[in-house]
């Protein structure tokens, strides 16, 4: 008989939840609240008070051209980083697990990559995508004026996504890998005996075995991109060129605290906030259909 740990008196449990609901609404209700309010009233840069004023910044915000295409600009770098990172993981850990010459040495190096904090990473490769150095400038010489992200908006995006997608690589491939590894061996021994080669065994066999995973990590992944690209931005194009890298989350960082304009700031917080909820419910409610949990 399974035996179980009761407390005799309820304020044993109420002392151990309190410091989680303390550390909870500190530092999500709170800020939540205070961002709310916010983007309901006018701030002052310099103090002086709040001035109610409903849902104007909204307005604002929404009738701006410039906000709509950090929009644009967020959703194109979500869903190309995702994907990018994502396959690129899952082949280099469908690899791995077949356990090919030196898949022990590639299991561990090929983590490394998320360990690197984002300023760090942005730092490396502002450096090596840099077209009068590193390895864009060999490419430039061939091809002049080829690649340039101080100029032209595309490059911009080409490399802020390039820097994003390295750093995740890592992460989704530990998850990958242990999908790969949960799937029993007898199931890929038996489709092999049948004549079922590789490609076929990956089609037919691992990957629905491992959809839940994929739903899972596609939907941690496009959530990263809103909120984690904050530092690969600010460091390697600072929003540039011409707002072409001016993603929602770097926009509101460089309104609130460059503009000074903290109530926008704050609307448009929300505004994320709303907008990676909405993303998230269409995932499980339309993507989640083609998972296989068994």
């Amino acid at each position: 008989m399974e035996k179980r740990v009761t407390f005799s008196r309820r304020t044993i449990g109420i002392l151990f939840a309190v410091p989680q609901l303390l550390l909870i609404f500190t530092f999500f209700y709170w800020p939540a609240g205070q961002a709310v309010y916010w983007s309901l009233t006018l701030q002052q840069p310099w103090g002086g008070g709040n001035i109610w004023v409903g849902l104007d910044n909204f307005r604002s915000i929404l009738s701006s051209a410039d906000y709509w295409n950090s929009i644009a600009a967020s959703l194109v770098f979500a869903a190309i980083s995702t994907g990018l990172a994502m396959f690129v993981a899952l082949v280099l850990a469908a690899l791995t697990d077949r356990q090919l010459t030196g898949s022990r040495f590639y299991r561990v190096v090929l983590i490394w990559p998320y360990g690197i904090a984002a300023p760090a990473l942005a730092l490396a490769f502002r450096f090596i995508l840099a077209p009068e150095a590193g390895f864009m400038a060999v490419v430039n010489q061939a091809w002049p004026g080829f690649w340039d992200p101080g100029l032209d908006g595309v490059d911009a995006m080409a490399s802020i996504i390039a820097a994003f997608s390295w750093k995740y690589v890592g992460y989704n491939f530990i998850f990958f890998l242990a999908a790969f590894q949960a799937i029993p061996r007898s199931l890929i021994e038996a489709a092999a005996m049948d004549g079922s080669g590789v490609i076929r065994r990956f089609r037919d066999i691992q990957f629905p075995l491992i959809t839940p995973t994929i739903f899972f990590l596609l939907v941690i992944n496009i959530t990263e991109s809103f909120q984690d690209s904050f530092g690969i931005v600010d460091i390697m194009t600072s929003g540039g060129p011409a707002n072409a890298t001016n993603l929602m989350v770097y926009k509101i960082y460089s309104d609130g605290f460059k503009g000074l304009d903290y109530s926008g700031a704050a609307a448009q917080s929300i505004i994320l906030m709303l907008l990676i909820i909405v993303l998230t419910i269409f995932q499980f409610r339309f993507i989640e259909r083609r998972v296989h949990y068994r």
